[in-house]
């Protein structure tokens, strides 16, 4: 991935070149075409920039926090280093890029996850659908929840921070959503709200780590039928 993006090819070592002349014998008339270094592509600015907030992002995730650098980060983007100083001063300002943006892109899909206003929604039907919808939002971005629900070993106390901040607003919400589902649904109307919403909170935590880590065996579709269930027997008792 050590390509150039807006460099000139390397220039060759003269004394490199005498060696290979001096044991490589006569050259032949038709010497093979010597393979030229692969650049990476032009892009616009802001392009570019996004490129460079998923090639860090990937190294987080294949090296962790400790092994993130400009360097790591121009090799997985293929480019040189100049081209990522040319988009971010420094490796701070780009690590807090990717945290931005992966809070921001979290924090939208949770919305649709758990909304505010639930309208005129069946309780039963709201939460298999917001399950079905977080598992799909774990499963479309993978690497934004890698980062979520499996931080890695080092991840700094501002992005843990971030975490804890975004999982207290759901927890709030889902909490909001269950007392609306108790009273206008089959639910026992003692049921422990806030217990009750930091289960599902955890348990949707919990099935989002294992659709990353095991989808084959835990696969979405497994879950929301699991709810669907669970909810029958529910209301039944």
């Amino acid at each position: 991935m050590g390509a150039v993006a807006d460099g000139g090819p390397d220039v060759a070592d003269p004394s490199a070149s005498l060696a290979r002349a001096m044991t490589s014998g006569p050259r032949s008339p038709n010497p093979p075409a010597r393979r030229r270094r692969r650049y990476a592509p032009r892009m616009a600015p802001e392009q570019r920039r996004e490129h460079l907030i998923d090639a860090a992002l990937e190294v987080i995730l294949e090296r962790g926090y400790a092994g993130v650098s400009i360097e790591a980060i121009a090799r997985e983007a293929g480019i040189t280093r100049p081209v990522v100083y040319d988009h971010f001063p420094n490796l701070n300002r780009l690590l807090s890029a990717v945290i931005e943006r992966e809070e921001r892109i979290s924090v939208e899909q949770l919305a649709l996850v758990v909304p505010e206003d639930p309208g005129d929604e069946e309780p039963g039907e709201l939460l298999t659908a917001g399950v079905a919808r977080f598992l799909e939002a774990v499963t479309t971005r993978p690497a934004t929840w890698r980062i979520i629900l499996l931080p890695l070993e080092g991840t700094p106390s501002i992005v843990r921070d971030h975490v804890e901040v975004n999982r207290a607003q759901v927890l709030a919400r889902i909490e909001a959503l269950v007392r609306w589902g108790v009273e206008r649904s089959k639910l026992p109307h003692d049921l422990d709200v806030e217990l009750t919403a930091r289960a599902i909170r955890d348990w949707a935590e919990q099935a989002g780590r294992m659709v990353l880590t095991d989808p084959e065996r835990y696969p979405p579709e497994r879950y929301e039928r699991y709810v669907r269930n669970y909810l029958k027997q529910l209301t039944r008792a």
